[in-house]
């Protein structure tokens, strides 16, 4: 009989399932669709990055905080002065109709910005008195405001950020980034995962999953 490569038909079927449009937008920010061209193919990247791209990657490693709990970007860098115009007001029809929000009944109120905001640096990015420090350096700090999503249960949205999917089963962007670029040490993890407060996030290790990329590339939690 044939020799079956399990993990290559487990790929095979998940693509099956997905358009090349809807794989490009629901792949964790928009990359993983690059880097499956290469899938199965063990060798690391960092030691031979012009195999693998046009241009050698110059980040050596990343450093993801996921901080459940902080205060919302609205508080911080995500200025909405529509939202302070309608601050104590009922919520418009038109923001609701048509979609179904858990644990929302009636008409909610909204809420705006509870802290003063201004703009600072060359750049004339909003902060709020809240980041002081953070405030001194908004040049030199990437904004990112162009991702969005309906979720805002804990669960799922955690999902959502972390492998861009509401579901279970799907690469975390440590596993993308560690597939992408490899790593410089054979002999050590190249995606580690720290917890802090005691206990894990609602949702547990799916956050750091490898989903149907090889489980070498998941995170290990210490």
């Amino acid at each position: 009989m044939p020799r079956i490569d399990h993990r290559q038909h487990i790929r095979q079927l998940a693509l099956q399932q997905q358009t090349r449009r809807h794989f490009l937008g629901s792949c964790a920010t928009g990359l993983g669709a690059m880097w499956m061209a290469t899938a199965g193919d063990g060798r690391a990247a960092a030691n031979s990055p012009s195999s693998y791209y046009r241009y050698p990657a110059t980040a050596k490693r990343i450093i993801y905080l996921h901080m459940v709990g902080a205060p919302s970007q609205l508080e911080l860098f995500d200025y909405r002065p529509k939202l302070r115009e309608l601050d104590g007001k009922d919520c418009p029809a038109e923001y609701l109709e048509g979609k179904r929000f858990a644990f929302i009944q009636g008409t909610p109120q909204m809420l705006g910005p509870q802290y003063p905001f201004q703009q600072h640096g060359e750049s004339g990015a909003w902060v709020s008195d809240r980041l002081p420090h953070i405030s001194e350096c908004v040049d030199d700090i990437c904004f990112i405001k162009t991702m969005q999503t309906d979720q805002f249960n804990h669960g799922p949205a955690q999902l959502m950020v972390h492998t861009g999917q509401q579901r279970v089963g799907y690469p975390s962007i440590g596993a993308w980034i560690t597939w992408g670029l490899g790593t410089e040490n054979s002999n050590l993890p190249g995606y580690i995962v720290l917890l802090s407060g005691g206990r894990p996030p609602r949702t547990g290790n799916a956050l750091w999953t490898s989903g149907f990329l090889p489980s070498v590339y998941q995170g290990v939690q210490c």
